[in-house]
């Protein structure tokens, strides 16, 4: 009866401990959440990487603490790290210096060539190796053994680098965007042709002249052309006017393919094309192609 109390009692006084850590726990996280409530960002994926599983799970459950983290892996060793920050593509990577085989080194070594590298928080229980850690750009440095106001100071630090990564990557998605508007419309570079069951792209560059048939119109390639379904107004408007040019109203040309223009009745012209192509200047459209060229016609 006794042994069964004696046990009675320590079972209770650990189960009251684990509730108690718990609790902990849960306040800890709270305080955590309580300075990123407001973030709205896309979640921060990340990646652990140590050959210690206590280390990694230590790491892990201090992080399951912000809502605004996804751990997208854990690796063992420095060949794993490797290959899963090709594979997950992480924004911040827990890196321990010294792992069997492959050390943070090494591993940030065999990724110095990827277009986009992680933020790298290093763990380790040797600080020798701190100088060494920052001389490779790490974000911070982590000693074991580590408590959680440690460890939030560095992944505060680290969200802080993100959200300033992310913002400048907005502005300058802003600033490329702005300069697009300011060089101009994009006008058509090639026209997607379907002729005698099959498709394929005709160079804007390579077209001598445009002729309407109805709702289609017929393409002048060299000798060679091809019947689309658009009309020839709504081609114009996609066409550089500083290179194509309206003539008549059934036909449009590149300037720069006119060989020749031969006078005709009424102030209309004849324009000869290189490829022998023979078209109509209108009254109405000569002064488009006075402009164009520069001189009265």
């Amino acid at each position: 009866m006794l042994e069964c109390s004696i046990k009675a009692f320590f079972l209770g006084k650990s189960f009251a401990v684990d509730v108690e850590r718990r609790d902990l726990r849960k306040r800890d996280c709270n305080r955590g959440q309580a300075r990123v409530a407001f973030v709205r960002e896309p979640k921060i994926r990340t990646l652990i990487v140590d050959d210690e599983p206590l280390a990694r799970e230590r790491i892990r459950e201090m992080l399951g603490c912000d809502a605004d983290v996804e751990v997208v892996g854990e690796c063992r060793n420095g060949r794993e790290a490797v290959a899963s920050v090709k594979k997950f593509a992480p924004d911040i990577l827990f890196l321990d210096v010294q792992m069997p085989g492959m050390d943070g080194f090494a591993v940030l070594k065999a990724l110095r060539n990827e277009p986009r590298l992680p933020f790298v928080i290093f763990v380790t229980a040797y600080d020798q190796y701190a100088v060494r850690a920052f001389e490779v750009h790490a974000l911070d440095y982590l000693l074991k053994p580590f408590d959680r106001e440690r460890f939030e100071t560095a992944w505060q630090r680290a969200k802080s680098r993100m959200a300033e990564d992310r913002l400048n990557q907005r502005d300058q998605h802003i600033l490329t965007l702005l300069e697009e508007l300011k060089a101009g419309p994009r006008y058509l570079e090639r026209l997607v042709v379907k002729t005698e069951g099959r498709v394929f792209f005709l160079d804007v560059n390579d077209i001598h002249c445009i002729e309407a048939e109805g709702n289609y119109i017929r393409v002048y390639n060299g000798q060679k052309t091809y019947l689309l379904r658009e009309t020839i107004s709504g081609l114009e408007s996609q066409l550089n006017p500083k290179v194509f040019l309206r003539i008549h109203r059934s036909s449009i040309v590149r300037i720069d393919k006119i060989r020749e223009l031969q006078p005709w009745f009424h102030g209309e012209y004849h324009v000869i094309m290189e490829n022998g192509k023979q078209l109509t200047l209108s009254r109405n459209y000569r002064s488009n192609l006075q402009e164009a060229v520069g001189k009265a016609l």
